[in-house]
């Protein structure tokens, strides 16, 4: 259903059968896992970066930007960047 890389790629699926008897895949919600334990490393926001710009220096892969939001424990992936200083943790990347 999803890219082995993607952070909906260990979701299990569920199934909705509507009233018309139409079977509909979907994967479950998706919560916040737990903090990592292999932090790499700390970085500062620059002005100007983005989640996807630091996921290309920190994992080479700028689709990667959920794994820096995973390892900071926040839902909006917005306020990592929103002020340039902020302090970033950077996980080993989970693929």
């Amino acid at each position: 259903m999803f890219e082995h890389d993607s952070r909906y790629s260990r979701l299990p699926t569920a199934t909705h059968v509507g009233a018309d008897g139409r079977a509909i895949a979907y994967a479950v919600r998706r919560v916040l896992p737990p903090l990592p334990d292999n932090i790499l490393a700390e970085i500062e926001i620059g002005a100007g970066d983005r989640l996807d710009l630091v996921a290309v220096r920190t994992h080479g892969d700028p689709g990667q930007w959920w794994q820096i939001v995973d390892a900071n424990a926040v839902l909006d992936p917005w306020e990592l960047e929103r002020e340039p200083g902020t302090r970033v943790r950077i996980a080993a990347p989970r693929i």
